[in-house]
């Protein structure tokens, strides 16, 4: 199966959850963090990253939840920005 290459605006908002991910985590280490939401740290870093700027929702969901984050909030804040 070929996967659909993303639109600019896909990888943006990607960018915007990572770095939201990032400003949550502070202090808390990757690991930490990871394995409170039953993830790898290094999926964790290629969300921060970007370089995986569409996770599955479930993922994000584990993550919104080990970060204490709303699952409206992180739609709110990595929603598309108005042209």
């Amino acid at each position: 199966m070929v996967r659909t290459p993303l639109t600019p605006e896909e990888r943006e908002r990607g960018e915007r959850l990572g770095a939201l991910l990032r400003e949550a985590r502070g202090a808390r280490s990757m690991v930490e963090v990871a394995a409170g939401a039953g993830l790898s740290a290094e999926t964790l870093r290629k969300i921060e990253t970007g370089r995986a700027p569409t996770p599955a929702f479930f993922t994000v969901a584990a993550l919104a939840e080990a970060l204490g984050l709303s699952l409206d909030d992180l739609l709110r804040r990595c929603a598309a920005l108005p042209a």
